[in-house]
């Protein structure tokens, strides 16, 4: 064919049958779902199964009452505060079964004093609340009155509302006192007199705590992540584990304690 001049033909390659691709799934995908695109070009249960999304999200929308604007929120939030004030109410009354003076509409022992004891109670109330930091004179005069009242004398008061307070959980008391404390944990304050070297790696730091009535040994825990004190500064303990060696008791802190630093914290007079 050469020879005659004649150019052979061409031949036209095969074409191969069209195969979808991730990219064009994916813009399948994209164009199925356009706002635009409506149900347009989907099958029967591709258009059945849009139409039942679509009727389940308009109810996912809609409020139970079917208004633009429901008051469901805040009439749950009566339902709980209704609630809570009934447990509370609840919880009162049976308080003044056992403490008559607990009962809300019950007057202020106080009132029920003679001028002469409310003086003398008022008196141990503000010597008490001095060495105990949390409670004010109001509060220790209302209990002092009240076991008063209840015909107690008032030594015998003064004693059982001492020991009261001090069984109270975050009651800062004196060192002195730690021993008489039947709670696990205590909270005192005071200056850090003495940094002695840690003997064991899992100690952070130990040393000796000292107040107006005594002093304590005090351990720091290294896993319990609390604060280094600097010797000579003054510090509250808050929840710390009370233990006892040789008839010694002695305080730890741990991960529940804290630990504050008032003159730290007045940072700002400095």
């Amino acid at each position: 064919m050469a020879e005659q001049g004649l150019e052979p033909a061409e031949t036209e390659p095969a074409v191969e049958p069209l195969r979808p691709n991730v990219d064009l799934q994916t813009q399948a995908k994209v164009d199925a779902n356009h706002p635009d695109a409506g149900m347009s070009g989907l099958s029967l249960a591709a258009e059945e199964k849009a139409l039942a999304r679509e009727a389940e999200k308009a109810r996912t929308r809609e409020r139970w009452d079917r208004r633009q604007s429901s008051d469901r929120e805040a009439r749950t939030r009566q339902v709980i505060a209704a609630g809570s004030h009934q447990r509370r109410d609840e919880f009162a009354e049976r308080r003044a079964s056992v403490d008559p003076w607990a009962d809300p509409e019950q007057e202020d022992p106080r009132a029920t004093l003679a001028q002469d004891e409310l003086a003398a109670v008022n008196q141990e109330a503000r010597r008490i609340a001095a060495n105990t930091k949390g409670w004010t004179d109001a509060a220790v005069s209302r209990q002092l009155a009240a076991r008063v009242a209840n015909g107690d004398e008032l030594v015998t008061a003064v004693i059982q509302v001492t020991e009261q307070i001090q069984e109270a959980p975050g009651t800062i008391i004196p060192i002195e006192a730690v021993s008489e404390v039947a709670r696990g944990t205590v909270s005192i304050a005071g200056e850090w007199a003495e940094d002695w070297e840690p003997a064991h790696p899992a100690i952070q730091q130990v040393g000796l705590l000292e107040d107006d009535t005594g002093r304590i040994k005090v351990t720091v825990w290294r896993k319990s992540g609390q604060p280094r004190i600097d010797e000579g500064e003054r510090v509250r303990l808050v929840d710390a584990a009370t233990s006892w060696y040789d008839g010694r008791v002695s305080v730890a802190l741990t991960g529940w304690s804290r630990v504050d630093f008032p003159e730290r914290d007045r940072w700002w007079e400095g």
